[in-house]
């Protein structure tokens, strides 16, 4: 048995899940490129969600489950319906924005762009925020969270104080039975729609979010300690929660914590509409007028 639980720590990389159990928000979907050149968005109405919060906790300096809380999502968030496609990803490198692609990624307009570090993901959202003239970003994991909705459950795992190593076999071993050994990157549809009409959430490829890994302690009495935050490690969505260092491209080769890589690593954006980037520089100009 400890020869078996070292070899599955050993085998391990970044896990841990956070579980949106979402209410159902109004869904439209625009048209997959328009005259501009940009890409297929899905917008979600406002709504309330349940969502476990990203990074490790202690409790009176013992490992503790994150807390799961009740969000709100008081904007109508914009997310691409699709991940960023190889072929779109392409234009970017042409464009000399943004680093190539390995050799065995297999460009196509419907298939998704693998093997791209978080870095890459943050340049080619600057390249097509250029483009176009719109703000596009990477997503919070919270927002992430949000719009995957029913694909991805909540997964935490209860700490036993005798024997804290169960948690992470039990992560481990529940991550293992999702069948994540498929590496191929399938065209897009392959792992079908949510409920809000995007595709391909949870399936075999984990999509970069903007959100570090944060380490939270609090005390015996609940009394919340300094977080150590490390921005060059983000979280990774997908089947599971995983935890990315930010330069790494195959996940699989290293550069994760405990449990089952990530089969691929890409992205898709979100879309900051005009009206609320005008509306955040109002409130800002009344501020600094008071100061």
């Amino acid at each position: 048995m400890l020869i078996a639980f070292k070899l599955k720590l050993a085998l391990a990389c970044a896990a841990g899940l956070a579980g949106p159990l979402a209410v159902a928000p109004l869904v439209s979907e625009m048209a997959t490129h328009n005259m501009e050149g940009e890409p297929a968005m899905v917008e979600i109405a406002a709504g309330s969600y349940s969502y476990r919060e990203a990074g490790d906790f202690t409790r009176g300096g013992r490992q503790a489950e994150a807390p799961l809380r009740t969000m709100r999502m008081d904007l109508p968030l914009h997310i691409m319906r699709n991940q960023v496609s190889s072929s779109d990803y392409r234009l970017c490198v042409e464009d000399g924005a943004c680093r190539a692609l390995d050799r065995d990624v297999a460009i196509a307009p419907n298939r998704p762009a693998v093997q791209v570090s978080w870095h890459d993901a943050e340049a080619y959202a600057g390249w097509l925020s250029r483009k176009t003239g719109q703000h596009y970003r990477l997503p919070s994991d919270e927002e992430w969270a949000f719009a995957a909705g029913s694909r991805f459950k909540d997964d935490g795992v209860p700490v036993d104080a005798s024997d804290p190593s169960k948690r992470w076999i039990s992560r481990y071993e529940r991550e293992s039975e999702r069948d994540v050994t498929d590496t191929t990157a399938h065209p897009f549809g392959k792992f079908g729609p949510n409920e809000h009409g995007i595709e391909d959430l949870a399936g075999n490829v984990w999509e970069w979010t903007s959100t570090c890994f944060v380490r939270s302690r609090v005390d015996e009495a609940g009394n919340a300690g300094r977080p150590t935050v490390n921005c060059g490690v983000r979280v990774a969505e997908g089947a599971h929660r995983a935890y990315v260092t930010d330069f790494i491209r195959d996940a699989r080769a290293g550069g994760c914590a405990q449990g089952v890589p990530p089969a691929n690593l890409g992205f898709r954006l979100v879309r900051v509409e005009r009206s609320w980037v005008a509306g955040l520089s109002a409130r800002w100009s009344k501020v600094w007028a008071r100061s």
